[in-house]
């Protein structure tokens, strides 16, 4: 995971799906009041350098219309930063997914979950003795020819 960025001591990489939670305040007849608003969504490219870097996050609104959204890392309104699912891509930006539809973004974040998956499964094995596990499913009889 390389290009990550770090927010509160939690890092988060292109192509992770996270929580943005962002601090809104409104002007009203009863005086101003603030509220936590999150925008969750696919991170799809970071830009900048120390304390000028941002990250934009998109995701898919009423309608099947894209909204992306860029948020300064280190401005004071972001509360926090949750990561929902991490996923393993192969480019910086991934601005392709604007033109895709939400199953094929989806296949970002699966080819993480496989390998972890692979990983987990694997470390099972090796943790545990091998058992075998006998199949219920009954074999196909062959077909008879009719002549």
């Amino acid at each position: 995971m390389a290009l990550s960025v770090v927010h509160k001591d939690h890092s988060f990489s292109i192509g992770d799906t996270v929580r943005v939670h962002q601090k809104i305040t409104e002007s009203g007849p009863k005086g101003d009041r603030a509220r936590i608003q999150f925008f969750d969504g696919l991170v799809i490219a970071t830009r900048g350098h120390g304390d000028n870097k941002s990250f934009t996050v998109r995701r898919i609104g009423a309608g099947n219309i894209g909204i992306e959204r860029i948020f300064p890392v280190n401005s004071p309104l972001i509360e926090k930063v949750d990561i929902l699912s991490q996923g393993q891509v192969r480019r910086a930006k991934l601005y392709y997914l604007r033109d895709k539809s939400a199953r094929e973004v989806a296949e970002v974040t699966k080819g993480y979950l496989r390998k972890r998956a692979a990983q987990l499964a694997s470390a099972k094995k090796s943790g545990k003795k091998k058992t075998t596990v006998k199949s219920t499913s009954k074999k196909a009889s062959p077909k008879k020819s009719s002549k």
